[in-house]
């Protein structure tokens, strides 16, 4: 393949396929054991981060619409897939370009994403889910406890995501061939 040639390999193509099938069974997984749905949420998106860092541009992008799509229509409980696909899917590809700013505009963007993607998913949750059960506490309470909890939650994701990130690129990344030579 030629320097500057933006075409996509057969290869790259292939480990793109690849990426996006295995988050589908991530999410599949998490679908059918409820308690880990968000967990198998983040896993997935370790095949988005496998794409950024290997293939960049537009590569990441393929692979987390494969598998929102993919997962959205083939898994039978779509909460797994609803997280992954409104922030966990695209939520790696976009922290790689905010982490080129400064500390303090980088932190700012990432709490500004991550709250709107929350008040999406509360929304959606109310609009699908939410059956109207009784409470011992008020709703308006409940929703500042999960907000307050998800904000904690977000930052140490994104410090678990930074040291995974590392991890495969010092220990991991050596062992598997993705580029051409």
């Amino acid at each position: 393949m030629k320097k500057g040639n933006n075409k996509i390999s057969v290869k790259q193509l292939t480990i793109c396929a690849m990426l996006a099938a295995l988050g589908v069974i991530f999410l599949g997984i998490g679908s059918l054991l409820e308690v880990l749905d968000i967990s198998m949420a983040v896993i997935a998106s370790l095949c988005v981060i496998i794409a950024v860092i290997e293939y960049g541009k537009g590569a990441p992008w393929m692979v987390y619409a494969a598998i929102s799509l993919l997962s959205l229509l083939l898994i039978p409980n779509r909460l797994p897939a609803i997280f992954f696909a409104l922030f966990f899917g695209f939520y790696p590809i976009i922290k790689e370009k905010l982490e080129r700013k400064s500390k303090v505009v980088c932190w700012l963007l990432k709490e500004l994403i991550f709250n709107v993607c929350l008040a999406v998913i509360i929304a959606l949750y109310f609009l699908l889910f939410f059956q109207g059960f009784s409470l011992n506490i008020p709703l308006h309470w409940l929703i500042v406890i999960v907000i307050l909890l998800c904000e904690l939650v977000f930052i140490l994701y994104d410090i678990a995501l930074t040291r995974m990130i590392s991890f495969y690129v010092i220990n991991i990344r050596k062992r598997f061939k993705f580029k051409f030579k």
